[in-house]
């Protein structure tokens, strides 16, 4: 027996993780597109009339096996992966395109959900079912429906070998980023750095500690150039190429869709609408970054200077003089902080925010089943003790995962024929303690953890009727709104003097301590905007072009930065050859939406502000019901209103990051 077929005899049925192996994937997505398939063939060979319940409500059904397959896949590949299963990804990947596209091309499918968009006033649907044919109708039209075969042909074709591509651009990074190991194997090599640490690596959470801690700037040189060329040493993992083939495609598709180009292609279905709108947000906030940024530099280039360095201040520079200038500004550093942000006891207070506001609780389940030994477990219920999902843990970096941080779901939530919980999981990358020390956490992580249990909120508490409308499943720009507001509660006076504790002593973190924290927030400001949003204008410019045929990847990339004023002290956050948000992932043109989202927190944060308690029932209630249990089923700017009473104030955004004046 495949355990990936069978009915699974576990608690809340969730994967039986210990039984499945890598070989049981391919035999498993056999049969599962096989069924699928089968089912789409049901529908469009009916031969009574399209109706909402013949044809949308099908439509919801169909795929069930094999989303539930691909859901198990996706997430190992990804947390857990092996050369078994990278090599599985290689061959099902391409495949899974091409069934997708075996869909959205249907010209049999396409027509009976076109004549029940048509005659969509006259069907007496309810809202949320109304919405539901007019967003299959939008996702088929976008995704080539309406074209002529031979169109359609080539539009599957692209789809199929995008999905490759991508993935072999995927795996360069993670095999790439392995390469390189900075052994500290001298006392002075580990001179300034925590006690333990002995190589870094290029996960983030390891490369940075390290180069702001370390006054040995050659070492911080060396590692710091590996980082930025992730995916671009002319090796075998190399990306530039495969970035050049993805851009290629990417652009006869949006012409066969009838843009100008890919980045008009994806705006379309997103709140910012144009390309024009998304750069005219980021070029707004680029200027005073930009001003901020090299006030910073000059700060910390005269710190440079006193401990006897004549050069220029470089990238590899920046991080250790930014600590060196923080603490001499605000008596702070991280090393005055970490000691109180266990990974525990945040996890702790991100759930006792969650119950604050939305009335949930977490209980631990170790009888869980679980993909790996460090992941965790937890199943969540709701005031009145009802279950209303699990929620996953996997905090810790490892060779076999990807960089970064991020949320997913083994199974959405969805009321449609039956309540199915939601299992959501967050991915975090946070250095693994020696057996018996605490995971101790920059206040960065802290709120890196905060900000993907905000997503994991969006999953587990969704409460829609269909799962085409299931949680996270909304418009890219709107998504980071519930995990990048949830940061805010990780800053809150109350929950530090409660949570941030010294983890030998147990003493609350001091309130002095607090105060500089609070005072400190927006240092560094011009740095982070300024490397986050280099990485969002070169995403656009990318997916604005028509030809990249003749493209040296590494010389546009500076060309672009260079016409921009890039300070030479800052590199963007992503380089292109390791950018996975726009080259793997959903982001593609689509990296301003954190920014775009950005004008929608701090505007939501003030909401809480203006009612004088950062828990205020009344403004979560307006907040849960209109922004994380009502996933897509609504116009985003239409929850937004629901819940704020009027559209986000821009100006917002331009108070939280201290560039009004």
């Amino acid at each position: 027996m495949n355990p990936l077929l069978e009915t699974w005899q576990t608690p809340y049925s969730l994967p039986p993780f210990e039984r499945i192996e890598a070989r049981h994937f391919a035999p498993a997505f056999e049969t599962a597109i096989k069924q699928a398939l089968a089912e789409i063939d049901a529908i469009t060979g009916q031969t009574e009339p399209p109706t909402f319940v013949n044809t949308i409500e099908a439509l919801e059904k169909q795929g069930a096996q094999l989303d539930r397959v691909n859901a198990v896949f996706q997430n190992l590949t990804s947390s857990h992966t092996s050369d078994a299963l990278q090599a599985i990804e290689r061959d099902i990947n391409p495949r899974l395109a091409a069934y997708s596209s075996s869909i959205d091309l249907n010209a049999k499918l396409f027509a009976r959900v076109e004549a029940l968009h048509n005659q969509r006033a006259t069907l007496s649907l309810n809202p949320e079912q109304l919405r539901l044919v007019e967003r299959y109708h939008r996702r088929f039209s976008l995704a080539g429906a309406k074209l002529a075969e031979p169109q359609k042909k080539r539009l599957a074709a692209i789809n199929e070998e995008l999905a490759s591509l991508t993935t072999k651009f995927s795996q360069n990074v993670l095999n790439d980023t392995k390469q390189f190991v900075l052994k500290l194997d001298t006392a002075e090599d580990r001179v300034g750095l925590p006690e333990g640490m002995r190589e870094v690596t290029l996960q983030r959470s390891s490369i940075e500690p390290f180069l702001m801690l370390s006054p040995r700037r050659d070492l911080r040189e060396k590692a710091f150039r590996a980082w930025s060329l992730r995916g671009d040493n002319d090796n075998e993992y190399d990306n530039k190429a495969l970035i050049r083939q993805i851009l290629t495609l990417r652009i006869e598709k949006a012409k066969l869709l009838g843009y100008t180009n890919f980045a008009g292609y994806f705006l379309d279905d997103n709140m910012a609408k144009t390309p024009d709108a998304a750069m005219a947000l980021m070029m707004k906030v680029w200027k005073p970054a930009i001003e901020t940024a090299r006030r910073e530099a000059d700060l910390l280039a005269e710190a440079m200077r006193k401990d006897g360095i004549t050069g220029p201040l470089e990238p590899w520079d920046w991080r250790y003089y930014s600590e060196k200038v923080r603490l001499a500004q605000f008596d702070l550093n991280e090393e005055q902080i970490k000691p109180f942000f266990t990974l525990e006891r945040m996890i702790e207070a991100a759930f006792h925010c969650a119950t604050r506001l939305f009335g949930i609780q977490f209980t631990e389940r170790k009888d869980l089943p679980r993909y790996e030994p460090d992941v965790r477990a937890w199943e969540v219920k709701n005031s009145s003790g009802k279950t209303i999902g699990i929620f996953y843990g996997d905090y810790f970096a490892k060779p076999n995962k990807n960089s970064g941080a991020w949320m997913s779901a083994f199974r959405e939530q969805q009321l449609f024929g039956g309540e199915v919980l939601p299992v959501v999981i967050n991915n975090l990358n946070f250095n693994k303690p020696a057996a018996g020390q605490p995971c101790l956490l920059s206040f960065d992580d802290a709120k890196t953890l905060f900000h993907e249990f905000g997503h994991g909120l969006h999953g587990l508490l969704s409460k829609v009727y269909y799962p085409f409308f299931s949680g996270t499943s909304v418009a890219r720009d709107f998504v980071e709104l519930p995990s990048q507001l949830f940061e805010y509660w990780c800053s809150e006076k109350s929950i530090l003097s409660r949570f941030a504790r010294h983890h030998q002593t147990n003493e609350p973190i001091p309130e002095a301590l607090i105060a500089r924290i609070e005072k400190a927030k927006n240092f560094n400001q011009g740095f982070a905007m300024v490397e986050f949003l280099s990485s969002g204008i070169i995403d656009m410019k990318w997916h604005l072009l028509n030809d990249v045929s003749a493209i040296d990847v590494r010389e546009q990339e500076q060309s672009w930065l260079k016409e921009l004023g890039m300070p030479r002290e800052i590199i963007m956050r992503h380089r292109s050859p390791h950018f996975t948000h726009i080259f793997t992932n959903d982001y593609a043109a689509g990296y301003y939406s954190y920014l775009w989202a950005q004008v929608l927190d701090a505007d939501a944060w003030e909401a809480f502000q203006q009612a004088g308690n950062p828990f205020d029932p009344a403004t979560a209630k307006r907040l849960h019901d209109n922004i994380y249990s009502a996933g897509g089923s609504k116009d985003p700017m239409e929850l937004y209103r629901a819940f704020r009473g009027r559209e986000p104030d821009p100006q917002a955004l331009m108070r939280k990051l201290g560039f009004t004046r």
